[in-house]
């Protein structure tokens, strides 16, 4: 058996891990494994007609190239936001433009059929695609067309539906919680207001838990828009109240003032999304003004996810990677491992297209008080879903 793996959109603390836990699985059953470089990249850009193609995108893996991999942080076989269902026609490898259809104003272009002929060229019997619900979201695609695909989740944000953790977000939490101590000493020093902007598009997730971990004044999530003349006056008020004199908040980057949107910048990427950052920025711009208080502003943005993972996300990827690995040694594709109530289980990979997992703020968020709220804690999983 020959199995692919590759790893998709951001990177993110315990993708290594998972990798070489996969590749020890199928060396050890007397299975071949191979690395699509870049995500789906390393379909879309490999030609078979053309051999100076295919190292650029395929790599072998073994126990001897995978062995010390586990130690870092990042992934091994790099990364790309590439969808190769949605190729704008500038990226269309040269060699695919003559068997393409005419492309009419400017659409994107789905390369759907060149992945499977590739993944037919390179006899791979099934894949397993790591990565988070815009990834997973192609490896859907080809499990519809017929091919067999495992999914394991991962993202900072702990947003892919159907599983109760990705990989990426202890780590993430742990940083950023790290950090937040850290900011204490010059925003108290200085007598500040601090504002720390994490990563978290659609799910206030990440700034919900470091907010709740961290102990800082206010949270604002993805999850409900704020008022910001409520939200500078609740600090102001917790900043004076302080024997320190100063405060300090969270906010994901995806959170919306009341009636705003949100802070994007730049070309829609091959999921459909711009580039986020720079509420906090607006946040404490608008605090300034309105009290004359000055502030503190920090995107903790990619050191969120820099580094080597902590010691649970160690533990899920490198149990991710052989779970996948072992459904595809039994021929069961179409299938997501997840850990739903602290267990391992497997999910229909169906589930990450039908639905957006969010924060559940009736249990966990004080709207009113713009604060982490643990309502019934007893019974509930460790990381409060």
């Amino acid at each position: 058996m020959k199995i692919g793996i590759l790893t998709g959109g951001g990177d993110v603390p315990g993708l290594n891990p998972c990798i070489k836990a996969a590749v020890t699985r199928a060396t050890d059953e007397g299975c071949e494994m191979v690395g699509l470089r870049r995500g789906w990249a390393g379909l879309l850009y490999f030609n078979p007609d053309d051999p100076s193609t295919h190292e650029e995108n395929i790599i072998p893996l073994t126990k001897s190239n995978t062995r010390t991999i586990d130690r870092t942080g990042g992934t091994y076989l790099h990364t790309s936001r590439t969808n190769p269902a949605k190729v704008k026609p500038g990226e269309v490898p040269e060699f695919l433009k003559s068997s393409l259809p005419q492309n009419e104003n400017g659409k994107t272009i789905d390369c759907t059929k060149h992945s499977l002929r590739v993944l037919q060229h390179l006899k791979i019997d099934g894949l397993i695609a790591i990565g988070g619900d815009d990834t997973l979201s192609y490896a859907v695609r080809l499990h519809k067309e017929g091919f067999p695909v495992v999914c394991i989740p991962k993202t900072m944000d702990n947003d892919v539906h159907g599983t109760d953790y990705c990989i990426g977000f202890s780590t993430a939490v742990t940083r950023s919680v790290e950090f937040i101590h850290a900011l204490r000493t010059p925003t108290g020093s200085h007598e500040r207001i601090a504002v720390v902007e994490l990563f978290g598009r659609y799910s206030g997730e990440t700034s919900l838990i470091s907010a709740y971990l961290a102990g800082v004044d206010r949270a604002i999530i993805s999850e409900i828009d704020f008022d910001i003349d409520k939200l500078v006056t609740m600090l102001v008020d917790d900043r004076n109240n302080n024997p320190s004199k100063y405060g300090i908040m969270t906010i994901s980057e995806g959170a919306k003032p009341i009636g705003g949107e949100m802070f994007m910048s730049g070309e829609a990427d091959a999921y459909g999304h711009k580039k986020l950052g720079g509420i906090g920025d607006y946040v404490a711009r608008e605090i300034e003004k309105r009290s004359g208080v000055r502030t503190v502003y920090q995107q903790l943005a990619y050191l969120m996810r820099s580094g080597a993972p902590d010691a649970l996300d160690l533990m899920v990827s490198t149990s991710y990677g052989y779970l996948a690995t072992d459904l595809l040694l039994k021929k069961q594709s179409g299938r997501m491992v997840a850990l739903r109530d602290g267990k391992y289980t497997t999910v229909s990979a169906n589930l990450i297209t039908e639905g957006r997992k969010r924060v559940d703020v009736d249990e966990l968020y004080d709207i009113e008080q713009y604060r982490p709220k643990v309502a019934h804690l007893l019974g509930k999983p460790m990381f409060l879903y």
